[in-house]
């Protein structure tokens, strides 16, 4: 591959990828920034996310940006990832292999030679020890061709360095896990506003990685829908092909509500104050009884009995009563992600 000095930098918005563009550009690199966008996305501010953050260093440092939605595909290797999971969900290792092999497939469409990114040597146990970065390198075909700025003088000299492209002797040699350097680093370089931290991926949540498995357990056909819903509300499985969530407060309620499919069935209180919850699966009518009653659980009001609208979307309209209210320690058995305890619902039974 000839070198020259274009290159495809990994930029997620947050501290370290940021100080690494900058270093970069410093030194007379042109720059082509990749985000990758997924619906496991935790950054701050909370509303605009990681991708808006990245779009906004990269118009900060005047570098052009492409952004990469994780579709299917990334969905597929989180199922089962050659490399593993982390404690939840997170399958790190597999994840950076995932999107340097992106990237490295961007490199000839824009001219580039090598890639960036803003990796520190020892920060995170699972993706960035000195042997998980070479089998990284090696299984996403970049072998040599990966510069790590903030901790390359701890690494073996990169193509770029030896054609004389980067001069080594300006990279860093920071690795651990303690922010002190870089945050030095930002306030020499005046790189500020970096509030998407490290660590932001929701796949690291135990509840997530939970409602995560569930859903792999029992939904294959899966949609990127069904991965929104996944950071929403309160989730309940009453049988292995039927679960709903309730919402936890106002904006959850209009979520569940914005996001139903045409076809799907909504559960919302009529005469009292209450959640919106949303089913996956056909239930029955003892099973739309005790989708009532844990709704009604969630309110404060005790009047009965409580009316409960069954709202079929693009579909009909029916109210139907429930006399009591599901005990919050009775809840708990169905819940999933929340709390250990599972069981199953029993038609039959009194909800």
């Amino acid at each position: 591959m000839e070198m020259n000095k274009k290159a495809i930098a990994l930029l997620s918005g947050g501290l370290d990828s940021s100080l690494a563009v900058r270093m970069m550009l410093d030194q007379g690199i042109e720059i082509t920034a990749v985000n990758f966008s997924s619906p496991f996305c935790n950054c701050t501010p909370k509303k605009a996310g990681c991708k808006h953050q990245a779009r906004k260093v990269a118009e900060e440092f005047g570098v052009p940006i492409r952004v990469i939605a994780k579709g299917m595909d990334y969905m597929k290797m989180v199922q089962n990832p050659p490399h593993g999971h982390g404690r939840g969900m997170n399958p790190c290792v597999d994840c950076r292999i995932y999107m340097l092999r992106k990237a490295g497939e961007m490199m000839p469409l824009e001219g580039a030679s090598f890639v960036i990114t803003g990796e520190v040597l020892g920060q995170r146990p699972m993706s960035q020890r000195r042997r998980t970065l070479d089998i990284i390198e090696r299984e996403s075909g970049l072998e040599g061709f990966i510069l790590r700025p903030l901790s390359a003088r701890h690494l073996p000299p990169t193509a770029p360095e030896r054609a004389g492209i980067v001069d080594r002797e300006k990279l860093l040699a920071i690795s651990g896990r303690s922010r002190k350097p870089q945050i030095m680093l930002a306030e020499e370089l005046g790189v500020k506003d970096y509030p998407c931290p490290a660590g932001g991926c929701l796949l690291t949540d135990e509840v997530i990685a939970a409602r995560l498995k569930d859903l792999f357990a029992h939904a294959p056909d899966y949609g990127m829908l069904d991965l929104q819903y996944l950071k929403i509300g309160r989730h309940f499985r009453l049988r292995p092909d039927l679960k709903f969530l309730v919402g936890r407060d106002r904006e959850e309620n209009e979520s569940i509500e914005a996001l139903a499919p045409a076809g799907s069935t909504l559960f919302i209180p009529e005469n009292f104050s209450g959640p919106t919850a949303i089913a996956f699966g056909v239930p029955e009518p003892a099973e739309e009884r005790m989708i009532g009653t844990i709704i009604a659980g969630y309110s404060r009001e005790g009047e009965t009995p409580y009316l409960i609208s069954k709202r079929v979307r693009g579909g009909g309209e029916t109210v139907f009563p429930v006399k009591e209210r599901m005990a919050r320690e009775r809840m708990d058995a169905y819940r999933v992600g929340d709390v250990t305890a599972k069981t199953t619902l029993r038609p039959g039974g009194n909800p």
